[in-house]
């Protein structure tokens, strides 16, 4: 699939917002390092570059800088912030440390019409996050916008058509940022409005049918968004040649395991291979009690039972097919290079080297509303695409310390009291992702006038649009009340319920 438009990260924390605010305008949109080769670059025929913000000072021996022919391509260019600071800087203009810094709120004026402020006001707030400024303008460029700190808050060359903007137009803060981000796309551009769901289906399809030929793919299902959606664009793709295996780990939802087999086998008719395995994950995780090493071996167990199950297709699969997401990616490994790990994901890496299969990630460029938007388009039950997001390892990573039976019992249940709470409230869809967790550690409390000792249930409710980030959700007092009444009453074993009121980052959406 060919991209309109390639976002190069130059180290800001909203390259990826980046990206996702110019696919809101369907216009398709990669990110590729900064140092990115420019003659692939014009093989590609990319249409438009955006240069992301980062920290850098732009004169900071090691600062990253994009190769300039980047700029020779011909192509609309717009830098955002440090962006902007290496488009002066490399054109004959100068930057430099500003006497008073610029984070936060500030007031832009666009003193005369631009098609770049086409249809925004005069004067409007945006978001600055800068230490060094534009103070030089580069040959032939000229001040479109100011701030009271900036005299080029924007510029502009309208004849090459590269622009500038010191604020940042992607986030939230910003008042009409995606209305400039559109007038750069489709009034400086020329760009089309033609990357849709339906398009990416049609694309998608082709090229798996292209490169599958006549083998047969295998992947697993988790009855999760990513999954469902891609076994249904599989088999949209190559039919009866795609099979899915659902591996029951002992470790999922109450009643999730039925629902799955009733959702696939019986409602959208996808043949689904179970392997019921939840005794042996039991007893692979008896002991362990920290969390990667809980993904270690739930992932390791989970080959062994999903390629013995596999093996039973056949000798016809070549494939393997997995839901990887971009921001799983993102998080496992950075788009530049080695990052730390936050915690090993399930479905990125860790598959062993002489695994019999080619990888097929088909989604693995999609950010996870967009996954949930292909499989609307693909046809797939709401009680699917508007599922919240649940890990591969499952309820293991909701159990803090050492996985055992009893745990798990109290945490199913404790869980299907929140989902069933809050999907009776109607709030359900204004919840990213919502998760009880029970804790290692156990609070006194009195029942019945009797002491008890027993475990402690955190609820962590979330809102984000893309999982890079959250906020917690703001929850009305009496639906928390009501869920923690419930809990406490009909959950065997716990006594006590508390609410996470952290955001992400610091800490990640999931405990453990």
């Amino acid at each position: 699939m060919r991209p309109q438009v390639v976002v190069l990260d130059l180290g800001s924390q909203y390259t990826q917002l980046i990206a996702r605010k110019v696919r809101e305008q369907r216009v398709y949109a990669t990110i590729e390092p900064y140092d990115v080769d420019p003659e692939a670059l014009a093989e590609r025929g990319v249409g438009a570059l955006i240069l992301s913000g980062g920290p850098a000072s732009i004169y900071a021996e090691g600062a990253p800088r994009a190769d300039a022919r980047v700029l020779e391509l011909g192509v609309p260019v717009l830098g955002i912030c440090y962006g902007l600071q290496y488009l002066a800087a490399t054109l004959g203009g100068e930057v430099a440390r500003a006497a008073a810094r610029e984070y936060g709120p500030a007031t832009l004026h666009v003193p005369s019409p631009h098609a770049l402020f086409d249809g925004v006001p005069e004067s409007f707030a945006v978001w600055m996050s800068h230490g060094d400024r534009l103070e030089k303008l580069p040959p032939a460029f000229r001040a479109l916008a100011t701030s009271d700190n900036s005299p080029y808050a924007a510029v502009g060359d309208d004849a090459r058509r590269i622009y500038g903007l010191q604020f940042h137009p992607e986030v939230t803060h910003t008042e009409h940022g995606s209305s400039i981000l559109a007038n750069f796309l489709f009034g400086v551009a020329g760009l089309e409005s033609t990357w849709t769901p339906a398009s990416f289906i049609t694309e998608k399809a082709a090229e798996i049918e292209e490169r599958v030929g006549d083998e047969h793919v295998v992947l697993g299902l988790s009855g999760g968004v990513d999954s469902s959606v891609l076994v249904s664009l599989l088999h949209r793709a190559v039919g009866d040649r795609v099979h899915a295996i659902f591996v029951d780990n002992g470790l999922m939802r109450e009643g999730e395991v039925d629902e799955i087999e009733r959702v696939f086998q019986g409602e959208l008719g996808i043949p689904l291979a179970v392997a019921r395995a939840g005794e042996l994950f039991l007893n692979k995780l008896e002991g362990v009690a920290d969390p990667e090493e809980k993904r270690r071996v739930i992932g390791h167990t989970f080959i062994d039972v999903f390629v013995a199950e596999a093996e039973k297709v056949g000798g016809r699969v070549k494939f393997l097919a997995q839901g990887t997401l971009y921001p799983d990616r993102i998080e496992s490994r950075s788009v530049k290079g080695p990052s730390d790990t936050i915690k090993t994901h399930h479905n990125v890496g860790g598959l062993p080297e002489e695994l019999p299969f080619e990888l097929l990630e088909p989604l693995a460029e999609l950010f996870k509303d967009e996954v949930r938007a292909v499989g609307r388009e693909l046809g797939l039950p709401e009680k699917i695409v508007g599922r919240h997001p649940f890990p591969g390892p499952g309820l293991a990573v909701r159990c803090i310390g050492e996985v055992t039976p009893e745990k798990l019992a109290m945490l199913r249940r404790a869980d299907a009291v929140l989902r069933e709470e809050i999907s009776e409230a109607g709030v359900y869809d204004e919840i990213a992702q919502a998760l009880a967790v029970l804790l290692s550690v156990k609070s006194v409390g009195v029942m019945g006038d009797e002491r008890t000792y027993e475990h402690v249930c955190a609820l962590r409710c979330v809102t984000t649009a893309d999982f890079m980030t959250a906020d917690w959700y703001r929850m009305c007092h009496k639906l928390m009340a009501k869920i923690s009444s419930r809990i406490t009453n009909e959950v065997a074993g716990v006594n006590r319920v508390v609410y996470d009121v952290t955001s992400k980052p610091p800490a990640t959406v999931e405990w453990e």
